[in-house]
């Protein structure tokens, strides 16, 4: 992306356009979250058809919509995640409903729509609840804040949450009755496509490759981390993933290795026995210094908070950080200008709907929120795909009237199919989901009382146009400065973390403390970066060290092998 100086010593980047429409490989899971979804809300519709009630539907789809998160956890992980988002789920609303039940100002139920996106997406962020994020967390509770409501209502409504929150996270657990390390075969299958890609590089693809096979292997290694008893029917799986980091040691591309790890990824998802070793005997100590809650999702570009002194990016034994050194480190987190952007931008958005008299501004304050992405130039994408994906959803739409007319039942089915297709499509690109997303809402409008479509659309699009421009605009006023020392701050802990894997190569040691150097270096290579990504994407930022990034990242992926080799020597 080229840049140019500009007088301040900031470096102005224009806006890309490039891979804005690409399709992407389809997700290897999208299945899951699709039908788990589509399950809760069919039981959930079909059970409020039978009682006359399909009123209801925002709430009961508030709960069932929960089944869309945490299919790449481990099922220990994913019962205590899911709870707490069933938990958050309800509370949001609660806050929306209340809200709704004690003032009718549009403009105050806008604020407090815009202050509940910007918490969502700062807690889905620091959380790293993965895919899709907070997006549905602010699109029902936006709408819970402009549902008629009185206050007496209110705990029924929320019951209905609950209770439909409930239902989804026993579908979402069902699965491990049949397949109880289904989740942590899938992601090791990950770590050893990632590496297959890798062993298949030549020239300028082998850096990128390299970042992903390390992310995909440490990612699956804290998947693992409760998996590691001897006896446990997955104890070998972490010898495997050794096995394969090792691989990633040589030099050049070698399509006989790429094929094999190929081979064992396929016979983990297809739930065949473990390969045949012998594998090297994993590092005890290593995955364990990562939390037993299960992996934590490695995203490519998006703010994260700075580790703690006690986590990977600290001293092995470093003491914890005083209560003073934790609040100032919160408030110089990266989130802080992403909450900034959500709160500012979907808010503004919001009253700009209202002063233009569209009937449902909260549309815009989805919009808004769902532009912002970790910075400007995905944001920027972010905006020309949800324009394009809302207007071929519209046409879409325009086509279904005749099927909605024929009852609620038809609706129902309708708005289950679009959410499979959703699903289905999200990880090709955002704005081929889009195209099922944008009728689906409309469709679950019919629900509370028939409008006509051609006052739908007009305003559907009205506040796409809306909700895009006003987030765009905020995201270029509200500039993000602490990406850059988020940069800064990575580089600095890859330092410590490869300083301290190379003295330890130096003097005697055990698998234990070697395999804590590895996770922490793989910890603060993965951060670099993600942070450094992060950085390069905001339009107006001090010039990036990016000579110094790319030295510290060859000089941590040599000191990365060299722990290998100990850990593996036979395999490497």
């Amino acid at each position: 992306m080229s840049t140019q100086l500009t007088p301040l010593g900031t470096r102005a980047r224009p806006l890309p356009l490039r891979g804005t429409w690409r399709l992407n490989r389809p997700g290897d899971i999208w299945y899951k979250p699709a039908f788990s979804a589509a399950t809760a809300t069919a039981v959930a519709d079909g059970a409020l058809l039978a009682a006359g009630r399909p009123d209801l539907v925002l709430y009961t789809s508030a709960g069932a919509l929960c089944a869309l998160y945490g299919h790449a956890l481990p099922y220990a992980a994913r019962a205590g995640a899911l709870a707490v988002l069933v938990l958050g789920m309800t509370a949001g609303v609660g806050v929306a409903l209340t809200a709704a039940s004690l003032t009718g100002s549009a403009a105050l139920l806008v604020l407090v729509a815009a202050l509940l996106a910007a918490a969502q997406k700062v807690l889905c962020d620091a959380s790293r609840i993965g895919p899709p994020g907070n997006i549905v967390l602010t699109f029902v509770t936006a709408g819970a804040c402009f549902a008629p409501q009185r206050l007496g209502q209110v705990p029924l409504h929320l019951g209905l949450v609950l209770a439909c929150g409930a239902f989804a996270w026993l579908v979402c657990m069902a699965p491990a009755l049949v397949r109880p390390h289904g989740p942590e075969r899938v992601v090791a299958a990950r770590a050893l496509e990632a590496t297959a890609r890798l062993l298949r590089a030549r020239g300028d693809e082998v850096p990128g490759a390299r970042h992903a096979a390390t992310a995909a292997l440490h990612t699956a290694r804290r998947g693992l981390a409760h998996t590691r008893a001897d006896g446990h029917p997955l104890a070998g799986l972490e010898g495997l993933l050794l096995r394969a980091e090792s691989a990633t040691i040589t030099e050049g591309a070698d399509g006989a290795a790429a094929r094999l790890h190929e081979s064992w990824a396929r016979d983990l998802r297809a739930g065949r026995p473990l390969p045949d070793g012998p594998w090297p005997a994993p590092a005890t100590g290593g995955t364990g210094a990562a939390t037993a809650a299960g992996p934590e999702p490695v995203r490519s570009a998006g703010p994260q908070d700075t580790p703690t002194a006690t986590g990977a990016g600290a001293p092995v034994g470093a003491a914890g950080p005083s209560p003073a050194r934790s609040r100032r480190r919160r408030l110089r987190s990266p989130l802080v200008p992403v909450a900034v952007r959500v709160a500012a931008g979907a808010a503004a958005a919001g009253w700009a709907s209202l002063a233009l008299g569209v009937g449902h501004p909260y549309w815009a304050v989805v919009t808004a929120a769902s532009v912002f992405q970790a910075n400007t130039a995905l944001s920027w994408q972010r905006a020309l795909q949800r324009v394009l994906g809302n207007l071929l959803g519209l046409l879409l739409f325009a086509l279904l009237p005749p099927a909605v007319r024929t009852g609620h039942a038809a609706t129902a089915l309708l708005t289950v199919v679009l959410l499979i297709g959703a699903e289905a499509l999200i990880a090709r690109n955002y704005w081929l989901a889009s195209v099922c997303v944008t009728p689906m809402a409309l469709l679950l409008t019919e629900f509370g009382g028939g409008h006509p479509a051609r006052e739908l659309i007009g305003d559907r699009w009205t506040d796409t146009l809306i909700g895009a421009a006003v987030g765009l605009l905020v995201c270029v006023l509200v500039t993000n400065r602490r990406a850059a020392d988020r940069t800064d701050a990575a580089l600095g802990r890859l330092s410590e973390a490869r300083a301290a894997a190379l003295a330890l190569l130096d003097a005697p040691h055990s698998a234990h403390e070697a395999g804590r150097a590895r996770d922490r270096l793989a910890t603060a290579l993965v951060e670099l970066r993600e942070a450094a990504d992060v950085a390069a994407g905001e339009w107006w930022q001090r010039a990036l060290p990016a000579e110094r990034v790319r030295l510290a990242e060859h000089d941590g992926h040599r000191a990365l092998a060299a722990l290998v080799r100990r850990l593996a020597p036979a395999a490497a």
